[in-house]
């Protein structure tokens, strides 16, 4: 169906924040009892996920975190969810439901909305994408149910989550790659810049298992692609791997790790390089902007 002949759903294109700022202002949480439109707080057992949720990988490590801290703040961020059958269906916030419940949290805040199945998998697909909670090949197939079920042109496509053409074109072209290269994107073997590399190249799915046997830089692995377009073999194509971070530089990784909570990585060249702190949730970051800014925690 053409974007012009449907129903946009509220909030589409500005994200899904402007659809919380709206329901907070809107109404005060009420009682599940109530079964009001506007912000509820729902037992956690009444909500269930949408069988088409485009996020297929949740990261455990990731879930036992975000859980000790709805532990010890509560969830923050309420669950976006529509009235479905008895209870509610989950249309955005699968990955806080799911921590909640490690958390052994009875009720959690949702905002409600009558979204029809369109409209709800629309909106998960967009939300997860403008989050970035999803990995190259999850944000790729998003992509691709948008154009193919709702008509939605790569143009149209990087307005609604505010990315370039050329962007959501590179990322369609993954799926273009075997399967088993693919899911060596989604768990994290291989990333975006290897997949690119491999997508032209003779036999992508030895070539992929050669790039992670060898733990290839991206640069090699174009290198490796290029070099065996032009005939020659992969043993001879194969460049050593670049040395990892010495011992002082990962134990020293390990040692800030340990101290602040979150993962570090360090990239050191000569005298010069960069320090790399990784989050997984906005929580995470709020505490980062805390502790580099001075405030109290």
């Amino acid at each position: 169906m053409s974007e012009g002949n449907r129903k946009r759903p509220a909030g589409l294109g500005r994200g899904l924040s402007a659809l919380l700022g709206e329901a907070v202002r809107e109404e005060p949480v009420a009682p599940a009892g109530e079964r009001s439109r506007g912000i509820l707080m729902v037992p956690v057992a009444e909500l269930q996920p949408h069988p088409e949720q485009p996020r297929r990988h949740f990261d455990e490590a990731a879930l036992d975190e975000l859980a000790r801290s709805i532990e010890s703040r509560g969830l923050i961020q309420p669950i976006v969810a529509r009235p479905f059958g008895g209870g509610y269906q989950i249309v955005a916030g699968e990955r806080r439901w799911r921590a909640a419940q490690r958390a052994r949290l009875h009720q959690v805040p949702v905002i409600v909305r009558d979204f029809d199945e369109a409209e709800t998998l629309e909106l998960a697909l967009v939300e997860n994408i403008q989050r970035e909670d999803l990995n190259a090949i999850e944000e790729a197939e998003a992509y691709k149910k948008l154009i193919v079920r709702f008509g939605h042109s790569q143009e149209a496509l990087g307005r609604i989550v505010h990315k370039s053409r050329s962007h959501i074109a590179n990322l369609l072209r993954l799926l273009d790659l075997p399967a088993p290269v693919r899911a060596a994107v989604a768990d994290g073997r291989l990333s975006m810049g290897h997949a690119r590399a491999l997508i032209t190249a003779r036999d992508p799915e030895k070539l992929a298992q050669m790039v992670i046997d060898k733990g290839l830089s991206v640069r090699e692995t174009e290198r490796l692609a290029r070099d065996v377009r032009t005939g020659g073999t992969p043993a001879q194509s194969a460049a050593p791997r670049v040395q990892a971070a010495d011992a002082d530089i990962a134990a020293l990784e390990r040692q800030l790790g340990d101290l602040l909570g979150l993962k570090v990585r360090i990239s050191h060249s000569g005298t010069a390089g960069s320090v790399t702190l990784g989050y997984s949730s906005l929580d995470q970051l709020d505490l980062i902007c805390q502790r580099l800014s001075g405030e109290r925690i």
